[in-house]
């Protein structure tokens, strides 16, 4: 251990090396702030987005429908009745009922219209079937005994809507991981800059340090504490900002937006609750984006001592 170190232990931050309130420093925090800000809200869409779609699939893979071509008044009742009989004898179903006219043309509405009327058009009567275990459920068994029972008849699983939602949300999830990656990239040049700014303005102090027997190591060291201290403070900016974010975010969609937006929205993501899990993360993006900072301008500060090394 040299003189220096032995009278200034690592955890004091050395006189003007890494100057505390400096400019370089404050915009440094500042950038930090933003990318920490930036990182969050896109961890938060993607886990918002995801837990969408897994409630989604999980609905939608609890419910199927049964589809009854239209025939007259009379047989299409008897065949509802049917349908809704030979359901509810199945396996593993919840309930089984029959989708009014009144049902089809609300879920047709915004479509085709508030004046639509469904009753001039040929339109095929649902049952909906809800199933309490989908392991005990056989749609093939359900199948073969209405086909039996009531002529034109299909059972529709939803098995084309749960792969588009799988791959809907593995595309966002992509998309997120990829963003988050750009960001943590462009994290990592502006640390490179800023560390590399602060040595080249203080190389006549590291002169002198390494003249008076101070180490790499320890010179290192105090940037590394100064950057993450930076890291920190920007980062628990940002984060806390992304909270606030998403709090109003919430509000907005409950309060402010019209009925129907709103609902498109939260199908989408939720009503941006982020839940604990949800903020847990969004601390763990602040450490990630902190302790990234330390280390890079320690691996910075490091080749830049190599490169003046007589």
């Amino acid at each position: 251990m040299s003189f220096l170190e032995r009278f200034l232990p690592k955890t004091t931050t050395p006189f003007p090396i890494v100057q505390q309130n400096s400019n370089a420093g404050r915009t440094l925090g500042l950038l930090i702030s933003i990318m920490t800000f930036l990182s969050c809200i896109t961890f938060g869409t993607v886990y918002l987005v995801q837990n969408s779609a897994l409630a989604w699939t999980s609905e939608v893979g609890r419910e199927l429908t049964i589809q009854l071509q239209p025939v007259e008044t009379e047989q299409m009742q008897s065949n509802i009745r049917t349908a809704v009989a030979l359901a509810q004898q199945s396996g593993g179903v919840a309930r089984a009922f029959e989708l009014t006219i009144e049902d089809s043309e609300e879920l047709l509405t915004p479509w085709l219209g508030e004046k639509f009327d469904i009753s001039a058009f040929h339109v095929p009567r649902l049952v909906v079937v809800q199933l309490s275990d989908p392991a005990k459920f056989d749609i093939a068994d359900l199948t073969s005994r209405l086909e039996a029972a009531i002529p034109e008849v299909a059972v529709d699983g939803h098995k084309l809507w749960r792969k588009q939602l799988n791959a809907m949300a593995g595309t966002v999830v992509l998309a997120g991981v990829l963003g988050l990656a750009l960001i943590l990239t462009a994290t990592v040049l502006a640390i490179v800059f800023a560390t590399s700014g602060t040595m080249a303005t203080n190389r006549e102090i590291v002169d002198v340090l390494h003249f008076i027997g101070a180490s790499d190591g320890f010179i290192a060291s105090a940037f590394q504490q100064r950057f993450l201290a930076i890291g920190l403070q920007g980062g628990l900016a940002g984060g806390a900002v992304s909270i606030v974010f998403f709090f109003v975010a919430s509000i907005v969609t409950s309060t402010v937006l019209p009925n129907q937006s709103a609902t498109q929205v939260e199908l989408l993501f939720g009503q941006f609750t982020l839940g604990w899990l949800g903020i847990v993360g969004l601390l763990l993006v602040v450490a990630i984006i902190a302790v990234l900072t330390a280390v890079t301008s320690r691996v910075t500060v490091r080749r830049f001592l190599a490169q003046i090394a007589p």
